[in-house]
């Protein structure tokens, strides 16, 4: 009882403190009757955070209202607001053939964005270290951030990750990824990383700022290049025993699937048929340097006959796709992200066509609005959720 006892006003002010800071993360400049009113604190205990957090540099007090008009008579009410520049996050995605580094504050706004290219894919993990370390740094020096500000780092890789940041390692491409990224940049910067697949950041990502928001049952797929996705039930992220919650290896098996190519690929590969044939098509502009799948929903929509039907086939795929997920899973949403989300719109009327054929619980689909920043999206909101749980055993390294 005397444990108890001793740790109970720390733990009290804790936990007001951090009710106060979701609270100012959640809104503009605020007054202390409004702290007062969303937390249920005493004016008195409501002050004394305010004071603690500002003194510690996580808020900052504004101007006095009577200084522009606000006020007229009497005493004018105290303003705080989230010092939303008393730290960073980093949102990495750690791709086979670049890693995309975005610096953001701390209500989640990007305020930088830089990408590097990797040799080939196959490098020595000290070199893909190198690269990952030197675009972060390119990205805090664009927006004149220093290392020692940067209080969460998430990287999204393309391998399975377990709920311990450990990945799963049972073939060669996934090993490409196991290079000990969070212990070289814990002793290189200092920084805490934190490690996740990048098709569960993009879920993350897209129910935060994208088309899954407010969904609690959505399956995000990345399906440009590779399909994989991540699973959100419930509101919570699944990750599976060893982090294999989400893989696709199963479109194997899957009749009129049989692999996890993605609809970029396939249309580029389709494509490159059509052109090797005597096919009538607007596509053969293209064929010396390779046609693209943004060209060929382009020639779709003004009518190409080949590109039609290269559309018709993915659409096809695609619903057998996402009709197995909506049988294995059950979701309410399934999203279709990456950078060819952007062309993909295209695709949601033949798929919806086709996915009551396919499953008997078809899900809704969307395409993301984020492109191919749905992983980076997702990495700094892992990043903040880290930040926000551990605010106040962080030290900042200029409290303001």
């Amino acid at each position: 009882m005397t444990e108890i006892s001793v740790a109970t006003p720390q733990l009290l002010r804790r936990v007001s403190a951090g009710a106060v800071l979701d609270f100012m993360r959640a809104s503009e400049a605020v007054t202390v009757t409004e702290v007062m009113e969303a937390t249920g604190l005493t004016r008195a205990t409501a002050i004394a955070v305010c004071e603690d957090l500002m003194q510690r540099g996580w808020i900052r007090e504004l101007e006095n209202q009577r200084a522009f008009g606000g006020y007229q008579k009497g005493r004018p009410a105290r303003r705080f607001e989230l010092n939303e520049r008393a730290g960073y996050v980093l949102g990495m995605d750690v791709g086979v053939s670049k890693a995309t580094v975005v610096v953001s504050d701390l209500r989640g706004k990007a305020i930088g964005r830089t990408s590097q290219p990797f040799a080939e894919a196959e490098i020595p993990a000290e070199e893909r270290i190198a690269v990952i370390d030197r675009t972060a740094m390119m990205a805090l020096h664009s927006v004149g951030a220093s290392p020692d500000s940067v209080l969460a780092v998430c990287a999204g890789i393309a391998a399975p990750v377990d709920r311990n940041g450990e990945v799963l390692v049972t073939q060669h491409f996934w090993g490409l990824f196991d290079v000990g990224l969070k212990a070289a940049l814990r002793d290189r910067r200092g920084w805490t990383v934190l490690l996740e697949n990048d098709a569960n950041l993009a879920a993350l990502g897209d129910r935060w700022r994208g088309a899954a928001a407010g969904v609690d049952d959505v399956v995000v797929i990345l399906a440009s290049e590779r399909l994989g996705s991540g699973v959100i039930d419930g509101g919570r992220l699944l990750h599976g025993r060893g982090g294999g919650a989400g893989e696709l290896a199963f479109l194997d098996m899957v009749e009129g699937v049989g692999d996890t190519y993605g609809i970029a690929a396939l249309a580029r590969a389709w494509a490159a048929d059509a052109l090797a044939g005597k096919a009538k098509t607007s596509l053969r502009e293209f064929a010396a340097e390779g046609v693209e799948a943004e060209q060929v929903f382009a020639a779709a929509a003004d009518g190409d006959a080949v590109a039609r039907a290269i559309l018709d086939r993915l659409a096809d795929r695609m619903a057998r796709v996402i009709g197995a997920l909506s049988t294995i899973i059950n979701p309410e949403l399934v999203v279709i992200g990456g950078a060819v989300a952007k062309s993909a719109g295209v695709l949601l009327g033949p798929i919806a066509e086709r996915l009551k054929g396919y499953t008997v619980t078809p899900a809704r689909v969307a395409v993301s609005p984020l492109g191919d920043s749905i992983v980076t999206v997702g990495a700094v909101r892992c990043a903040l959720d880290y930040v926000e749980k551990n605010t106040l055993d962080l030290e900042l390294a200029v409290p303001a």
